[in-house]
């Protein structure tokens, strides 16, 4: 199971189920190898589906610190968090609890840096370097946030 941010579950004792906007990143992690260009996924013990890294940024925290720290928390390997690729509102989420919540999504171009990819906390069961061009399925969204991650662009995409 995901765990819930401290900050969350504050705001929960108040709002009980109410719908919470909540600012989100992803991190599209990539690596050279001789064979090609690869990227970090890994495996949600929530829904068992293939992601890129992703996370609630705390309160003050920058969105670009917290694609870091995510990286190194879920993962175990150090990123260059390298330009903004999309910028995205997700349909609303109703959990198991009963809880809602609706994210801006912050998708980040990193680069790998260091570090030997593992699962490092209970949000991942696996966690895999993939080649690009044989990457699992994933949602329409998260596909299009990886797209964008992985996209040669200067500018961040925006959906309109």
């Amino acid at each position: 199971m995901t765990p819930v941010p401290e900050f969350v579950l504050e705001v929960r004792t108040m709002i009980g189920h109410h719908p919470l906007w909540l600012p989100g990143v992803t991190a599209v992690i990539t690596r050279e190898t001789p064979d090609g260009r690869e990227i970090l996924l890994v495996r949600r013990s929530d829904d068992g589906t293939w992601t890129p890294v992703t996370g609630v940024v705390d309160p003050e925290e920058e969105p670009a610190v917290c694609a870091a720290r995510e990286a190194l928390e879920e993962t175990g390997v150090v990123i260059s968090v390298d330009r903004l690729a999309s910028v995205s509102v997700l349909p609303e989420v109703r959990y198991a609890n009963g809880d809602r919540a609706a994210y801006l999504d912050l998708t980040f171009a990193c680069t790998w840096v260091s570090g030997e990819a593992h699962v490092a906390d209970e949000e991942s069961t696996d966690v895999r370097w993939w080649p690009v061009t044989a990457m699992p399925a994933m949602s329409a969204h998260m596909s299009a946030r990886v797209a964008a991650g992985l996209s040669t662009e200067r500018e961040a995409r925006f959906l309109r």
